[in-house]
């Protein structure tokens, strides 16, 4: 009896154990679509057109106003050396002196040689006088080998004058490479080393690679100041004088040189100076903040607004002028441009727009 009693139990709790399964879920509902983000309008700001009138930052190199490598013109030995590496020389001074015995012994034969011809021609002159007893070729050839005699030995004293060296013009030593007893000829020239090396470092040249977009207005005479790493907080000056009229096309700058007052001997050549180049236009120019331009691997833009429509617009980039840059492109004053571009903003695309607060000047 308890048997059946368990088992009519278990079979109970079994049905309403199915029962409960058989109920049907609640079906899931849909959840409401999100409601899309209204676009915010971008901030746009109008193309400013003003004068240029400002400084720039250009890299230049300080280099000698005058510079040459000296060798020998003639063969033989260095003798003395009267000068070294920092010696301040004026123009004549006695440098380096060269003895050459070949070359002496080639000016005492030539004029032992211009001698005799000399008597050769002089005693044929002399016979000439008698009809027939030279002939007119006889005496011609005299005269020509004493004539040719009469310049090799000017052509040899003037190659010893050679054995000293002086100094072309005022400046310092900065090279030595010769020594008492070195061998020394004129195909040092090709194959090397100078004797000396002499720089004029009381005037120097400042050679500025000036960017294609600036070099509309550049005008001789017209002062800039740089400084050097060796004096900071130093401001030195130089005034424009060479302008190559040539850009280079690897760099698309132009070289253009100042000359620059050394005499107290603070700058050397081989510095490296940063200048701050006066930038000037004529007619005005177009300018935008920094942050309107887009930069990419292929173009730099900016993103013009025109009845809510995007358009990029390429352009290059010109000088700053405190806050705002100068652009070059096809933009016009007034054109909307947003203040902040990307390359999101598609050309064609429509947009809302508002003018930033506070006026671009």
């Amino acid at each position: 009896m308890r048997t059946d009693l368990f088992t009519r139990g278990a079979m109970a709790a079994l049905v309403m154990l199915l029962g409960g399964c058989s109920k049907e879920a609640p079906a899931k509902t849909d959840a409401p679509p999100a409601a899309s983000a209204s676009t915010s309008a971008i901030d746009v700001v109008p193309v400013v057109s003003k004068p240029l009138d400002t400084t720039t930052h250009l890299e230049a190199e300080l280099t000698p106003y005058e510079a040459v490598s000296l060798h020998a013109r003639a063969n033989g030995f260095v003798q003395r050396v009267l000068v070294d590496r920092g010696s301040k020389v004026k123009t004549g001074d006695l440098l380096v002196t060269i003895v050459a015995p070949e070359l002496v012994a080639q000016r005492a034969e030539a004029e032992a040689k211009l001698q005799a011809d000399r008597s050769t021609s002089e005693r044929l002159r002399a016979a000439s006088q008698t009809p027939g007893a030279v002939s007119g070729q006889e005496l011609e050839v005299a005269i020509a080998a004493a004539d040719a005699d009469k310049q090799r030995v000017q052509a040899l004293k003037q190659m010893e004058q050679y054995l000293a060296v002086t100094a072309p013009f005022d400046g310092m030593i900065t090279q030595r490479d010769v020594h008492p007893g070195a061998l020394v000829g004129p195909q040092s020239a090709d194959k090397g080393t100078p004797m000396l090396r002499i720089e004029q470092v009381a005037k120097l040249r400042l050679t500025v690679a000036v960017p294609e977009t600036y070099v509309g207005e550049i005008n001789e005479g017209v002062p800039a100041t740089f400084t050097v790493r060796a004096w900071p907080g130093q401001k030195f000056q130089g005034v424009t004088k060479r302008v190559a009229h040539s850009i280079d096309t690897k760099t698309r700058t132009m070289a253009v040189e100042l000359d620059v007052d050394n005499a107290d001997g603070r700058l050397a050549p081989g510095m490296f100076a940063d200048v701050s180049w006066p930038v000037k236009k004529k007619g005005p120019s177009l300018f935008l903040p920094p942050s309107a331009l887009v930069v990419t691997t292929e173009k730099t833009f900016v993103v013009r607004v025109k009845d809510g429509v995007v358009d990029q617009v390429t352009v290059q980039r010109g000088v700053s002028a405190g806050d705002l840059i100068e652009v070059l492109g096809d933009l016009h004053e007034g054109d909307l441009v947003a203040k902040r571009g990307s390359e999101e903003m598609r050309a064609g695309a429509k947009v809302q727009f508002k003018v930033a607060a506070g006026d671009v000047k």
